[in-house]
Protein backbone atom coordinates (compact mmCIF):
# COMPACT_ATOMS: atom_id res chain seq x y z
CA UNK A 1 0.00 0.00 0.00
CA UNK A 2 1.22 3.50 -0.84
CA UNK A 3 2.00 5.74 2.10
CA UNK A 4 -0.48 8.26 0.70
CA UNK A 5 -3.26 5.68 1.08
CA UNK A 6 -2.32 4.44 4.55
CA UNK A 7 -5.41 4.60 6.77
CA UNK A 8 -4.49 6.82 9.71
CA UNK A 9 -6.87 7.43 12.61
CA UNK A 10 -6.32 10.47 14.84
CA UNK A 11 -7.76 10.15 18.33
CA UNK A 12 -8.21 13.76 19.37
CA UNK A 13 -8.76 16.66 17.00
CA UNK A 14 -6.74 19.43 18.66
CA UNK A 15 -3.87 21.54 17.33
CA UNK A 16 -1.40 18.67 17.03
CA UNK A 17 -3.80 16.50 15.02
CA UNK A 18 -4.74 19.45 12.83
CA UNK A 19 -1.09 20.25 12.16
CA UNK A 20 -0.18 16.69 11.20
CA UNK A 21 -3.27 16.33 9.02
CA UNK A 22 -2.44 19.57 7.20
CA UNK A 23 1.15 18.45 6.69
CA UNK A 24 0.18 14.99 5.47
CA UNK A 25 -2.27 16.38 2.93
CA UNK A 26 0.32 18.91 1.76
CA UNK A 27 2.66 15.94 1.21
CA UNK A 28 0.06 14.26 -0.98
CA UNK A 29 -1.73 11.98 1.49
CA UNK A 30 -5.31 11.23 0.44
CA UNK A 31 -7.80 12.95 2.79
CA UNK A 32 -10.14 9.98 2.37
CA UNK A 33 -7.55 7.80 4.14
CA UNK A 34 -7.53 10.04 7.23
CA UNK A 35 -10.08 9.81 10.04
CA UNK A 36 -10.36 11.92 13.19
CA UNK A 37 -12.44 11.47 16.30
CA UNK A 38 -13.05 13.99 19.04
CA UNK A 39 -15.76 14.28 21.71
CA UNK A 40 -16.33 17.88 20.63
CA UNK A 41 -18.40 17.73 17.45
CA UNK A 42 -17.32 21.20 16.34
CA UNK A 43 -13.64 20.21 16.25
CA UNK A 44 -14.08 17.11 14.12
CA UNK A 45 -16.56 18.82 11.82
CA UNK A 46 -14.15 21.72 11.27
CA UNK A 47 -11.39 19.29 10.32
CA UNK A 48 -13.71 17.47 7.95
CA UNK A 49 -14.78 20.74 6.33
CA UNK A 50 -11.25 22.16 6.10
CA UNK A 51 -9.37 19.09 4.88
CA UNK A 52 -11.93 16.60 3.58
CA UNK A 53 -11.04 13.93 6.14
CA UNK A 54 -13.55 11.59 7.71
CA UNK A 55 -15.03 12.68 11.03
CA UNK A 56 -15.94 9.88 13.45
CA UNK A 57 -18.34 10.40 16.31
CA UNK A 58 -16.51 7.86 18.49
CA UNK A 59 -13.12 6.18 18.76
CA UNK A 60 -14.45 2.76 17.74
CA UNK A 61 -15.55 4.08 14.37
CA UNK A 62 -12.28 5.99 13.94
CA UNK A 63 -9.93 3.02 14.47
CA UNK A 64 -11.94 0.46 12.47
CA UNK A 65 -9.55 -0.84 9.83
CA UNK A 66 -6.84 1.70 10.68
CA UNK A 67 -3.22 0.94 9.79
CA UNK A 68 -2.00 3.63 12.20
CA UNK A 69 -3.61 5.11 15.31
CA UNK A 70 -2.23 8.48 16.45
CA UNK A 71 -3.01 9.34 20.06
CA UNK A 72 -3.41 13.11 20.29
CA UNK A 73 -5.38 13.40 23.53
CA UNK A 74 -4.40 15.28 26.67
CA UNK A 75 -2.20 13.28 29.08
CA UNK A 76 -4.95 13.34 31.71
CA UNK A 77 -7.22 11.41 29.33
CA UNK A 78 -4.57 8.90 28.27
CA UNK A 79 -5.54 6.05 30.59
CA UNK A 80 -9.25 6.16 29.78
CA UNK A 81 -8.70 6.44 26.02
CA UNK A 82 -6.12 3.64 25.87
CA UNK A 83 -8.31 1.31 27.94
CA UNK A 84 -11.20 1.99 25.59
CA UNK A 85 -9.01 1.18 22.59
CA UNK A 86 -7.59 -2.02 24.12
CA UNK A 87 -10.44 -4.23 22.95
CA UNK A 88 -10.83 -2.40 19.65
CA UNK A 89 -7.22 -3.01 18.56
CA UNK A 90 -7.09 -6.72 19.39
CA UNK A 91 -7.43 -7.92 15.79
CA UNK A 92 -4.73 -6.94 13.27
CA UNK A 93 -3.06 -4.50 15.68
CA UNK A 94 -2.07 -1.20 14.03
CA UNK A 95 0.99 0.92 14.65
CA UNK A 96 0.25 3.23 17.58
CA UNK A 97 1.91 6.66 17.62
CA UNK A 98 1.67 8.66 20.82
CA UNK A 99 2.10 12.43 20.91
CA UNK A 100 0.86 12.51 24.52
CA UNK A 101 3.39 14.49 26.53
CA UNK A 102 4.82 12.71 29.55
CA UNK A 103 3.09 9.36 29.03
CA UNK A 104 5.71 6.62 28.86
CA UNK A 105 5.57 3.48 26.76
CA UNK A 106 5.13 1.15 29.74
CA UNK A 107 1.97 2.98 30.79
CA UNK A 108 0.53 2.95 27.26
CA UNK A 109 1.27 -0.77 26.88
CA UNK A 110 -0.30 -1.45 30.30
CA UNK A 111 -3.48 0.43 29.43
CA UNK A 112 -3.70 -1.18 25.97
CA UNK A 113 -3.30 -4.60 27.55
CA UNK A 114 -0.27 -5.70 25.55
CA UNK A 115 2.83 -4.33 23.80
CA UNK A 116 1.48 -3.25 20.41
CA UNK A 117 3.91 -1.67 17.91
CA UNK A 118 4.35 1.74 19.50
CA UNK A 119 6.27 4.89 18.67
CA UNK A 120 6.34 7.62 21.28
CA UNK A 121 7.07 11.13 20.03
CA UNK A 122 7.92 14.50 21.54
CA UNK A 123 6.95 17.25 19.09
CA UNK A 124 7.02 20.97 19.79
CA UNK A 125 4.58 23.73 18.94
CA UNK A 126 6.22 24.80 15.63
CA UNK A 127 4.70 21.59 14.26
CA UNK A 128 1.67 23.87 13.84
CA UNK A 129 3.53 25.60 10.99
CA UNK A 130 5.23 22.42 9.72
CA UNK A 131 8.52 23.58 11.26
CA UNK A 132 8.63 21.35 14.32
CA UNK A 133 11.48 19.46 15.93
CA UNK A 134 10.27 15.97 16.80
CA UNK A 135 11.99 13.30 18.88
CA UNK A 136 10.92 9.67 18.39
CA UNK A 137 11.43 6.36 20.20
CA UNK A 138 10.06 2.93 19.24
CA UNK A 139 9.26 0.04 21.56
CA UNK A 140 10.49 -3.51 20.96
CA UNK A 141 7.32 -4.55 19.15
CA UNK A 142 7.91 -1.95 16.42
CA UNK A 143 9.69 -3.23 13.32
CA UNK A 144 11.83 -1.27 10.90
CA UNK A 145 8.75 -0.89 8.71
CA UNK A 146 6.82 0.59 11.62
CA UNK A 147 9.67 3.00 12.33
CA UNK A 148 9.84 4.11 8.70
CA UNK A 149 6.08 4.62 8.59
CA UNK A 150 6.08 6.63 11.82
CA UNK A 151 8.90 8.81 10.53
CA UNK A 152 7.09 9.49 7.25
CA UNK A 153 3.98 10.56 9.16
CA UNK A 154 5.78 12.75 11.69
CA UNK A 155 7.92 14.41 9.01
CA UNK A 156 4.70 16.12 7.95
CA UNK A 157 5.23 18.28 11.03
CA UNK A 158 8.93 19.04 10.64
CA UNK A 159 12.35 17.57 11.39
CA UNK A 160 12.46 14.13 13.04
CA UNK A 161 15.22 12.48 15.06
CA UNK A 162 15.25 9.07 16.76
CA UNK A 163 16.64 8.64 20.27
CA UNK A 164 18.26 5.43 21.49
CA UNK A 165 16.63 5.28 24.93
CA UNK A 166 13.12 6.33 25.86
CA UNK A 167 14.51 8.38 28.77
CA UNK A 168 16.26 10.55 26.19
CA UNK A 169 12.84 11.95 25.28
CA UNK A 170 13.05 13.86 28.56
CA UNK A 171 16.14 15.60 27.16
CA UNK A 172 14.28 16.22 23.89
CA UNK A 173 11.49 17.77 25.94
CA UNK A 174 13.98 20.02 27.71
CA UNK A 175 15.79 21.14 24.55
CA UNK A 176 13.18 21.33 21.78
CA UNK A 177 9.86 20.57 23.46
CA UNK A 178 10.14 23.55 25.78
CA UNK A 179 12.70 25.26 23.55
CA UNK A 180 10.34 27.54 21.60
CA UNK A 181 9.51 29.33 24.85
CA UNK A 182 13.22 29.98 25.43
CA UNK A 183 13.52 31.71 22.07
CA UNK A 184 10.26 33.61 22.60
CA UNK A 185 11.68 34.82 25.92
CA UNK A 186 14.87 36.00 24.25
CA UNK A 187 12.91 37.77 21.50
CA UNK A 188 10.77 39.40 24.18
CA UNK A 189 13.87 40.55 26.09
CA UNK A 190 15.52 41.84 22.90
CA UNK A 191 12.37 43.76 22.02
CA UNK A 192 12.27 45.39 25.47
CA UNK A 193 15.95 46.27 25.23
CA UNK A 194 15.35 47.88 21.84
CA UNK A 195 12.57 50.04 23.29
CA UNK A 196 14.87 51.04 26.16
CA UNK A 197 17.38 52.18 23.54
CA UNK A 198 14.85 54.42 21.81
CA UNK A 199 13.12 52.25 19.19
CA UNK A 200 9.35 52.34 18.98
CA UNK A 201 7.62 49.17 20.18
CA UNK A 202 6.57 47.93 16.74
CA UNK A 203 10.01 48.39 15.21
CA UNK A 204 11.68 46.68 18.16
CA UNK A 205 9.29 43.74 17.93
CA UNK A 206 9.61 43.24 14.18
CA UNK A 207 13.37 43.63 14.19
CA UNK A 208 13.83 41.11 17.02
CA UNK A 209 11.53 38.53 15.41
CA UNK A 210 13.01 38.89 11.93
CA UNK A 211 16.53 38.69 13.34
CA UNK A 212 15.65 35.42 15.09
CA UNK A 213 14.13 34.05 11.87
CA UNK A 214 17.13 35.10 9.80
CA UNK A 215 19.63 33.63 12.25
CA UNK A 216 17.72 30.34 12.36
CA UNK A 217 17.60 30.14 8.56
CA UNK A 218 21.33 30.79 8.34
CA UNK A 219 21.99 28.05 10.90
CA UNK A 220 19.77 25.58 9.03
CA UNK A 221 21.12 26.34 5.55
CA UNK A 222 24.81 26.75 6.41
CA UNK A 223 27.40 23.98 6.61
CA UNK A 224 29.01 25.88 9.49
CA UNK A 225 28.15 25.34 13.15
CA UNK A 226 26.36 28.02 15.22
CA UNK A 227 29.70 28.68 16.91
CA UNK A 228 31.39 29.31 13.57
CA UNK A 229 28.55 31.55 12.43
CA UNK A 230 28.76 33.52 15.68
CA UNK A 231 32.51 33.94 15.34
CA UNK A 232 32.11 35.04 11.72
CA UNK A 233 29.88 38.00 12.70
CA UNK A 234 31.94 38.98 15.74
CA UNK A 235 34.49 41.57 14.67
CA UNK A 236 37.34 42.24 17.14
CA UNK A 237 36.60 45.39 19.09
CA UNK A 238 33.14 45.73 17.54
CA UNK A 239 29.61 46.04 18.89
CA UNK A 240 28.81 42.33 18.73
CA UNK A 241 31.94 41.44 20.70
CA UNK A 242 30.96 43.95 23.39
CA UNK A 243 27.44 42.51 23.64
CA UNK A 244 28.65 38.90 23.77
CA UNK A 245 31.10 39.82 26.52
CA UNK A 246 28.18 41.16 28.55
CA UNK A 247 26.31 37.87 28.03
CA UNK A 248 29.38 35.93 29.18
CA UNK A 249 29.79 38.12 32.26
CA UNK A 250 26.17 37.45 33.12
CA UNK A 251 26.71 33.69 32.94
CA UNK A 252 24.36 33.06 30.00
CA UNK A 253 25.79 29.64 29.07
CA UNK A 254 25.61 28.33 32.63
CA UNK A 255 22.10 29.73 33.01
CA UNK A 256 20.91 27.93 29.87
CA UNK A 257 22.48 24.72 31.14
CA UNK A 258 20.64 25.01 34.48
CA UNK A 259 17.36 25.81 32.74
CA UNK A 260 17.54 22.79 30.44
CA UNK A 261 18.54 20.52 33.34
CA UNK A 262 15.57 21.79 35.35
CA UNK A 263 13.21 21.14 32.44
CA UNK A 264 14.56 17.61 32.01
CA UNK A 265 14.13 16.88 35.71
CA UNK A 266 10.53 18.09 35.60
CA UNK A 267 9.84 16.01 32.47
CA UNK A 268 10.94 12.90 34.36
CA UNK A 269 8.80 13.82 37.36
CA UNK A 270 5.72 14.34 35.21
CA UNK A 271 6.26 11.05 33.38
CA UNK A 272 6.40 9.20 36.70
CA UNK A 273 3.38 11.05 38.07
CA UNK A 274 1.19 10.52 34.98
CA UNK A 275 2.26 6.91 34.62
CA UNK A 276 1.28 6.05 38.19
CA UNK A 277 -2.36 6.84 37.51
CA UNK A 278 -3.13 3.31 36.33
Amino acid sequence: MSMTQTHIAFIGGGNMARSLIAGLIADGHKPSALTVSDPIAEKREQLAASYGVHAAADNAAAVAGADVVVLCVKPQAAAAVCRELAGLLADAPPLVISVMAGINEASIEHWLGRPLPLVRTMPNTPVMVQSGAIGLHANRAATDSHRNLAEEILRAGGLTRWVKDEQDLDAVTAVSGSGPAYFFLFMEALEKAGVEQGLDAEAARLLSIQTALGAARMAVESDESPQQLRERVTSPGGTTERALAAFAEGGLEALVSRAVAAARQRAGELSTLLGEAR
